[in-house]
C-alpha cells in the first residue's frame, strides 16, 4: 500500500521540510492542510501554484487531498468551489471537506444532508469532493447512508470518502465492518493511534489500542492508500511527525 501524510502533523512547517520528511520515510502521497498560516491556501496565485504543484511532481509525491475546513451541511456558506479550483490547479485528488451537520439530529434525510446535496449538485466538478468521516458523520453506517442518498439523488456526482478509520472506531464499528460500508465510495484511509481508555484521545504510536492489524487485515489485498492524520496541530502533546514516521512504519510492520 502507498503511504502518505498530512501536513496537519507538521503545522507551519515550510514545503522545504515537508519534502525531506517524505523523502527521508518512504513517502509517495501527501494530504494539504489548506489554511492562510500554512504554504496551501486558497489566496495563492497561479504562479504560486504552479510551482506548488511542480515542487512535489518533482519530488514523485501525489497530493491525495486539499484538507479544506468546508462543512458540506453547514447552514452558512462554505468556500467549497475555491477549494475545488485550488485542488484541480494543484493536480490533488480531491478536497477533504467534513459533513458538519448539526448534532442531534435524528431525522434523515436531515436539513443539513438536503443542504449537502444542493451543494454536490452545485459544485464544479473540477475535482472530487471527499467526505471525511468526521462530527455528525463519523460513523461507517451514517456516512454510507449519506452517500446513498447522494448516489440516488444527485446523478454524474463525484463524491468520494475519506474513511478516518479512528473515527469509525471510536464509534463501535470493527475496520472490517466499517470497510464494507464504506468500500462503494472509498479513496483512502487516514490512520491515527487513540486510546479506547481514554475516551478514544489521541496518543503516541506505542500508548494507544486502535487495532491496526484488523485494518490492515481488512484492506488485504486492496490497493487503498494509507494516509496517517497525525493531529499536531490540535493535539500538541503528540510526539513530532519527525519521530512517529519511523514508529508508524513499525506500526505498520504487524501486517498479515
Amino acid at each position: 500500500m502507498a503511504f502518505a501524510f498530512s501536513t496537519l502533523g507538521c503545522p507551519g512547517a515550510p514545503l522545504d521540510q515537508v519534502l525531506k520528511l517524505a523523502e527521508g520515510n518512504d513517502i509517495g502521497g501527501l494530504e494539504l492542510r489548506a489554511a492562510p498560516d500554512e504554504f496551501t491556501n486558497t489566496a495563492l496565485t497561479a504562479a504560486e501554484r504552479r510551482t506548488l504543484r511542480n515542487r512535489i511532481e518533482d519530488a514523485g509525491l501525489e497530493i491525495l487531498a486539499i484538507s479544506s475546513y468546508v462543512k458540506l451541511c453547514a447552514v452558512e456558506e462554505q468556500p467549497l468551489d475555491a477549494h475545488l479550483e485550488l485542488a484541480a490547479d494543484l493536480g490533488a485528488r480531491g478536497v477533504r471537506v467534513f459533513p458538519g451537520d448539526d448534532p442531534g439530529t435524528p431525522d434523515s434525510p436531515s436539513a443539513g444532508e438536503i443542504r449537502a446535496l444542493d451543494r454536490v449538485t452545485q459544485a464544479a466538478k473540477t475535482s472530487r469532493i471527499l467526505l471525511e468521516t468526521h462530527d455528525s458523520h463519523s460513523a461507517g453506517a451514517k456516512m454510507a447512508a449519506l452517500l446513498t442518498l447522494i448516489d440516488n439523488s444527485v446523478s454524474d456526482h463525484n463524491v468520494r470518502v475519506i474513511w478516518d478509520s479512528a473515527h469509525t472506531w471510536s464509534h463501535g464499528e470493527t475496520p472490517a465492518e466499517a470497510f464494507a460500508l464504506l468500500r462503494p465510495w472509498l479513496e483512502f484511509v487516514q490512520i491515527k493511534q487513540s486510546d479506547s481508555a481514554q475516551a478514544y484521545r489521541p496518543v503516541a504510536v506505542e500508548a494507544g489500542d486502535y487495532p491496526i492489524q484488523q485494518l490492515l487485515e481488512a484492506l488485504a489485498g486492496s490497493e487503498y492508500p494509507l494516509s496517517l492524520e497525525w493531529e499536531t496541530k490540535w493535539h500538541p502533546h503528540l510526539p513530532p511527525l519527525e519521530e512517529t514516521l519511523p514508529a508508524v512504519t513499525r506500526w505498520l510492520s504487524v501486517a498479515p
